[in-house]
């Protein structure tokens, strides 16, 4: 089995993510289209049997998108949210800059929560509690399962796969919007890493 990891199309940057329930921008919406496109294309490739997907806004309006092309139904998934950032959610980047100085995951400490948030150490405890338990449960599933989720959460899994120390000030893997990361869990190797060429500026 192998398990497609995608991040969500585009957000609007003007405004801090984590738990926002802020949806894609138009650009977003095109390249989830684009996603959406590649994969039916190429889904002799892929076997997708299963969408998965965080149940927040910009990754189910991806999941969407795609959900419409390949005909599945999406599973929600609470436990493959971003970063619970609290109290910044949805904030506009130049009011959290005024109301909490300084303030980004990186410059938190490990067991530090956001305000009304959580930790880093929170964060990635409940990433690598919902891979462990998932690929436990799914690895008899026919065919591959297609998981929408966060660019954050994806790095985790890069670090857990590849048996990398991870911390609130790696960015060491990549993942673009719409990215596409495709896990084999039979060699617990990644065979495909950022793939974003299938998606064009218009």
């Amino acid at each position: 089995m192998k398990l497609i990891f995608v991040r969500h199309g585009k957000d609007d940057d003007r405004y801090r993510g984590g738990w926002s329930s802020l949806d894609l921008i138009p650009e977003g919406v095109e390249q989830a289209k684009q996603l959406a496109k590649h994969l039916k294309d190429n889904n002799h490739t892929y076997q997708i049997a299963q969408i998965v997907s965080s149940d927040l806004t910009r990754t189910l309006t991806t999941a969407s998108i795609i959900s419409s092309e390949l005909s599945l139904p999406i599973h929600k998934e609470f436990q493959i949210r971003e970063t619970n950032n609290g109290d910044l959610a949805g904030m506009l980047n130049d009011t959290a800059l005024k109301q909490y100085p300084g303030l980004f995951f990186s410059s938190l400490e490990m067991d530090e929560a956001y305000p009304n948030g959580e930790s880093p150490k929170d964060f990635y405890r409940r990433i690598k509690r919902w891979f462990l338990e998932f690929t436990s449960n799914y690895r008899d599933v026919k065919g591959n399962v297609l998981v929408v989720t966060h660019g954050g959460v994806i790095n985790v899994i890069y670090h857990l796969v590849k048996g990398i120390e991870w911390n609130n000030k790696s960015r060491v893997f990549k993942a673009g919007n719409c990215s596409i990361h495709v896990l084999n869990m039979d060699t617990m190797e990644f065979e495909v890493e950022n793939k974003t060429d299938f998606i064009s500026s218009k």
